[in-house]
């Protein structure tokens, strides 16, 4: 890897004498780095600035390594994301919360060596420690859901390209969100009898039928 790297010019072009480098250099500077550089272009591209942030804090909650990770500040900063799930009162005992939360997990020696939320959440509930710290609780669950309900709309957003294509592009967005209903969640749909289907929409025009009946009786 110490000899000079050999760099070969198509067949009938002249060599531009490039500068000199080792097969080290060139294998680590001009490939691998090159690679890295091209995967960080691409987790860029998939995740927002905000996804990002949202990541550094969950992961504030791993229990690796006697909670090393754990920081109090992002995780204030993650309970800040779910407005709709913590109050402004919420929030100020979560602080109180997390406060005591963190000395009493790395002096029990029942949560150490815990490497995953998932482990942590189960031991939570076992101690009955999820009603000792109920706000810490439901961040832990929210963090645990994200990568589920994150799957789920990346899925209808896939669907969404292949249900309203271009032939079906004027269709409404009622219309759209039946169809998608179906599609994404085929697996429910796919236990329910065809004959059961057939009843429940004949039930439904029998029942528009009666009501324009009495309609007209009334005019």
């Amino acid at each position: 890897m110490d000899d000079m790297f050999t760099r070969w010019a198509p067949r009938g072009r002249p060599h531009r004498n490039p500068p000199e480098v080792t097969n080290l250099h060139h294998y680590r500077v001009d490939l691998f780095y090159g690679v890295v550089d091209m995967q960080l272009q691409e987790l860029n591209d998939r995740f927002s600035e905000t996804g990002m942030v949202l990541l550094l804090c969950v992961a504030c909650l791993c229990p690796q390594n006697s909670f090393l990770a754990f920081e109090k500040k992002k995780l204030m900063q993650l309970a800040e994301f779910y407005p709709q799930d913590f109050s402004r009162f919420d929030l100020l005992v979560l602080d109180d919360q997390l406060e005591t939360y963190i000395c009493d997990m790395r002096s029990n020696k029942e949560f150490q060596g815990i490497k995953g939320l998932g482990e942590l959440s189960e031991k939570l509930v076992v101690s009955k420690k999820n009603m000792v710290y109920p706000l810490l609780y439901k961040l832990l669950t929210l963090a645990l859901i994200l990568p589920v309900t994150t799957a789920t709309v990346e899925i209808v957003f896939s669907a969404m390209r292949i249900v309203k294509d271009r032939l079906h592009n004027r269709m409404s967005d009622d219309w759209m969100n039946d169809s998608l209903i179906v599609y994404v969640e085929k697996d429910v749909f796919l236990t329910i009898d065809n004959e059961t289907i057939v009843q429940r929409f004949q039930n439904i025009k029998t029942r528009k039928e009666q009501l324009q009946g009495n309609y007209f009786n009334v005019l």
